[in-house]
């Protein structure tokens, strides 16, 4: 029969931050930088790094294991995508990166995308499929034009197709017919895709870009391919509820539930009580807790997946956090793009901070301290954070503006002045 566990608050922290990567010492600055070996271990511990285009600061896919690793080569990461490379792209956690001997794990939800099942990334909505095979109805003949554009000529970016299909109107209706249809069959799984370094996405025939002998594994069930993320996620994340661990892979909640209890029942997971939370939590068998090893603090992105389920945040963390790009600015509360603060087991601050490549600056437009948290045991540990961080972005200075009660004692800790003008956003 499965055990059932008992875990505080705090052990449930423990878990989480120890599964995420976050728990151990970085390398010292003058260590040798982590490189593609490292990071391919990196991404076999947490299963996907979600991609964003956001660039303010740094795209998400780069700071996550800047957080995790310290400062480490960004052409290393990019060189582990592409063609019969060791990490793929595909709808995971949003669009991100996997590796790729969990490719087979994505037939079923491919195949989905292909019949216009409602189960695939993320169990969206029937309006949606419908729009979607009415739209692949209408330009079948323009879907197998694409697919043989880049059959014929390769590895192809939507702005290269022969016949892109622009769209003209308002910028959010923008996205060209040639793009839609690549993404369409980038879903199907009949093409596998890429990032350049200008973070477009480059298309080519899926058995060009995933390693034949990956390819030749047959792929497992539907729902073994379901238990299988499942089981990734909770190794990831430590301590998880029911609706933590589908999150993860978005698998639809009600699919989740029943994969969920065969792994409990096959002695895979065990279902754990955890203090303050109002239902069961679910761990790999023989998880341990153990308190951060970590003395660094870590800025955290907004997508790193310790924190991109923003109720899992609330409810380890006590941290209320919500992502405020498409708030207008004046009803933002802490700012565009704002960095949590990861200090042993707690997230003690928060910073508003934007890469001024112009200016060669790190601006910190906000800069707040968590309720609970003393300034004194953090304003160091942020400013030496905040200095890794402006190196690793090849930036020259920090430059704190005056938000947020964590502003002046950091300018303090810096050595620097209040800049003349603040960033507009």
């Amino acid at each position: 029969m499965p055990t059932t566990a008992s875990l505080s608050g705090r052990e449930a922290r423990w878990l989480a931050i120890g599964a995420q990567g976050l728990g151990a010492e970085r390398p010292s600055p003058g260590a040798r930088r982590p490189g593609p070996a490292r990071l391919r271990r990196l991404l076999d511990q947490l299963g996907a790094l979600q991609l964003d285009a956001v660039n303010v600061l740094e795209r998400t896919q780069f700071v996550v294991p800047f957080s995790r690793l310290g400062a480490y080569d960004r052409s290393d990461l990019l060189g582990l995508t592409g063609p019969g490379a060791p990490w793929f792209e595909y709808w995971g956690h949003a669009a991100s990166l996997q590796p790729v001997e969990s490719y087979p794990l994505f037939r079923w939800r491919m195949d989905e995308w292909r019949s216009d099942g409602a189960g695939g990334a993320g169990g969206r909505s029937r309006p949606v499929w419908l729009r979607r095979r009415q739209w692949r109805e209408a330009h079948a003949d323009y879907l197998a034009a694409v697919l043989r554009d880049v059959t014929e000529r390769g590895a192809l970016a939507a702005s290269q197709l022969a016949d892109p299909r622009r769209r003209e109107g308002e910028w959010w209706d923008r996205r060209s017919d040639g793009r839609r249809a690549l993404e369409m069959l980038f879903a199907d799984g009949v093409l596998a895709g890429w990032r350049n370094a200008s973070f477009e996405r480059v298309y080519d025939l899926t058995e060009r870009v995933i390693p034949g002998p990956v390819l030749d594994r047959p792929a497992p069930g539907r729902e073994e391919a379901q238990r299988e993320l499942i089981a990734t996620a909770a190794r990831s994340l430590g301590v998880a509820t029911l609706g933590d661990l589908a999150d993860y892979f978005w698998i639809p909640g009600p699919v989740a539930r029943p994969r969920v209890a065969e792994l409990v029942e096959a002695g895979r997971l065990i279902e754990t009580d955890v203090e303050g939370w109002d239902r069961p939590g679910y761990a790999v068998p023989g998880a341990r807790a153990r308190p951060p090893r970590r003395r660094q603090a870590s800025l955290l992105s907004p997508f790193d997946s310790l924190i991109w389920n923003r109720s899992r945040t609330e409810r380890l963390f006590g941290f209320r956090y919500r992502i405020e790009i498409y708030v207008p600015e004046h009803r933002r509360t802490h700012g565009y793009y704002v960095l949590p603060l990861l200090l042993s087991d707690q997230l003690v601050a928060r910073f508003g901070l934007k890469a001024d490549r112009q200016g060669r600056a790190l601006r910190v437009t906000g800069s707040y301290l968590e309720s609970g948290a003393t300034l004194s045991s953090v304003v160091d540990p942020a400013a030496a954070e905040l200095g890794a961080l402006r190196d690793w972005l090849g930036l020259e200075h920090i430059a704190v503006e005056a938000r947020g009660d964590l502003a002046a004692p950091l300018r303090r800790a810096l050595g620097g002045r209040r800049p003349a003008q603040t960033t507009p956003r």
